[in-house]
C-alpha cells in the first residue's frame, strides 16, 4: 500500500467529510492551546522570531475549518506576545503541508472569510498574511533550510509512513489487537521509532535554531499497545469485516493483508526517541482526554458521529484494499457494535502535546 497516494481524510463538504465530521479533533486542538500559546510566550524575548516574517508550518493540516482556526490562534498569540513586550508585529507565512490527495481547493475557498476575520480582528494595520499549500509527505524534506520559526501538527505524526513489513501473522485483524502475535506489536513500534526519528531530524534542518515545534500525538496511559483505549474501536471494525466475510461479501485473504498504518506512542517512547535523536529539547508536555462520543448528546444518537469521524478519517485505506461496494454495509454494522459498546462503557482517548526547540 502506497500510503502517499492513497491516504488522505475524505474531501468536499458531504455528509462524510472530514470537514463535517471534525469536530472531535477540534476538541484536541482546543485542549492543546495552552501549550501551545506558552510556546509561543517562551519565544517573544528573542529578536530573530519576529523581526521580519514569523514562519509557521502546519503539518497534517487537513481541510476544513480547523485548519484556519489553528493558524488564526497562533497568529493571534504571536501578535499578543509583541504587544506585551513593546515589539512591532510580524508578517506571517502560514504553510499548510497533507499529502497530495487532501482537499487544499476546500481551503481555498475559505481564505478570503479567513483574511477578512483576521483583519477585523486584529485591525487594519495589522500587517500581512500569506497562507501557501505544501504538498508532500513529513516524512521527507518540504522546506528550506533554516526557514521555519513554528512547526505545528496536530494528530498527525502518529500515522505511520508505510504499513509496518512483518505482519503476515497478524491474521484476522486489521490493527493491533488483544490476539495480535508479539512481533506485530514489535513491528508498530519499530516503525513509529523509524519514522518519528526521521520526522525530527528532517524538522531540524527546516527550523532556525531555537526554533520550536509542537506536536500533539493520540497517545496511551499503558506500556501495553493493545489496552482497550488503543484497541477497542479497531477490533470492532474488525468485528465487523469478519461478519461481511461470512456474509462472503469480503474474502479472508483480503483481511489478513490489511493493517492499519497508524500508532499510538506512550509518553516514555515519545521522550526516550528525542533524547536519542538529539535534534531537539523537549522543552514543554502535557497529557489530556477526551471522550469518544462527548458530541453524541442523545444516547440514541451514541457512536453515530464517532462513526462517522473514524468513516472520514479511513475511508480511503478500505475504499483501496476492498473496494467501494462494502463501504457504507462495513460502517453501519460497525455503528451498531460501537452504540452498544459505549451504552455500557464511558471511553476515552488521551492524548499527549509537547513542544520541542531545536538544539
Amino acid at each position: 500500500m502506497t500510503l502517499v497516494n492513497i491516504l488522505h481524510m475524505n474531501s468536499g463538504s458531504g455528509d462524510s467529510s472530514y470537514a463535517n465530521n471534525s469536530l472531535f479533533t477540534k476538541i484536541v486542538m482546543q485542549k492543546a492551546a495552552p501549550l501551545v500559546k506558552r510556546t509561543i510566550k517562551g519565544m517573544a524575548n528573542q529578536d530573530k522570531f519576529f523581526d521580519r516574517c514569523f514562519m509557521i508550518a502546519d503539518l497534517g493540516c487537513s481541510s476544513g475549518m480547523n485548519t484556519l482556526l489553528l493558524a488564526s490562534d497562533i497568529i493571534k498569540t504571536v501578535h499578543e506576545a509583541c504587544q506585551e513586550n513593546n515589539r512591532k508585529t510580524p508578517q506571517f507565512q502560514v504553510c499548510l503541508n497533507d499529502l497530495f490527495g487532501n482537499d487544499f481547493n476546500n481551503l481555498f475557498k475559505l481564505l478570503p472569510n479567513f483574511y477578512k476575520t483576521l483583519r477585523k480582528d486584529m485591525g487594519e494595520k495589522f500587517g500581512s498574511c500569506f497562507v501557501s499549500a505544501f504538498p508532500g509527505s513529513f516524512y521527507e524534506r518540504l522546506f528550506p533550510n533554516e526557514s521555519l520559526h513554528l512547526v505545528h501538527s496536530s494528530y498527525s505524526v502518529h500515522w505511520l509512513s508505510q504499513v509496518p513489513e512483518g505482519l503476515e501473522n497478524n491474521k484476522q485483524n486489521i490493527y493491533i489487537a488483544k490476539t495480535s502475535p508479539l512481533d506485530v506489536l514489535q513491528a508498530y513500534g519499530k516503525q513509529f521509532q523509524t519514522d518519528f526519528t526521521k520526522f525530527l531530524q528532517l524538522r531540524s534542518e527546516e527550523l532556525v535554531h531555537d526554533g520550536r515545534m509542537v506536536i500533539v500525538f493520540q497517545s496511551r496511559s499503558s506500556l501495553d499497545p493493545t489496552n482497550d483505549e488503543c484497541s477497542t474501536l479497531w477490533e470492532l471494525l474488525t468485528m465487523s469485516l469478519l461478519e461481511l466475510l461470512k456474509e462472503g461479501l469480503v474474502l479472508e485473504s483480503d483481511i489478513n493483508s490489511f493493517n492499519l498504518p497508524f500508532y499510538f506512542p506512550h509518553g516514555d517512547e515519545l521522550r526516550r526517541i528525542i533524547e536519542e535523536d538529539g535534534s531537539f529539547s523537549l522543552d514543554d508536555m502535557d497529557i489530556f482526554e477526551v471522550d469518544w462520543d462527548q458530541h453524541d448528546i442523545e444516547c440514541n444518537n451514541r457512536g453515530k458521529k464517532t462513526t462517522k469521524s473514524i468513516r472520514a478519517v479511513t475511508e480511503t485505506l478500505f475504499t483501496s484494499h476492498f473496494g467501494n461496494s462494502i463501504i457504507d454495509m462495513l460502517f453501519k454494522k460497525f455503528e451498531k457494535k460501537l452504540a452498544d459498546y459505549l451504552a455500557t462503557k464511558k471511553t476515552r482517548h488521551l492524548c499527549v502535546v509537547i513542544s520541542l526547540i531545536k538544539k
